[in-house]
């Protein structure tokens, strides 16, 4: 016999806030040292002239100046390359 009634299973019950991903920061734009250019998961845009990565792939600008972007190709371990956007602040 059973100690407890009978419960129903709750699934898909949990929600978390959303992470505000993205680019802060677009193309053209001024920025301060320290601000946020883009918010990522993983290394799908990476740093140039005048930013750095976070341990978290955001990218910040290291110097005052102008935002730019541009397409580049980076190496892998395999030795493929992929298309990858660079972020710059000149």
């Amino acid at each position: 016999m059973s100690k407890t009634k009978a419960g129903g299973t709750a699934k898909n019950v949990h929600d978390s806030p959303g992470q505000r991903l993205g680019v802060k920061t677009f193309g053209g734009e001024t920025v301060t040292t320290g601000s946020i250019i883009v918010r990522q998961i993983g290394r799908t845009k990476i740093p140039g002239k005048g930013t750095k990565m976070g341990r978290d792939y955001t990218i910040f600008a290291t110097k005052d100046g102008t935002v730019e972007f541009r397409k580049t190709r980076v190496k892998r371990f395999t030795g493929n390359t992929v298309p990858r956007t660079e972020v710059r602040v000149v």
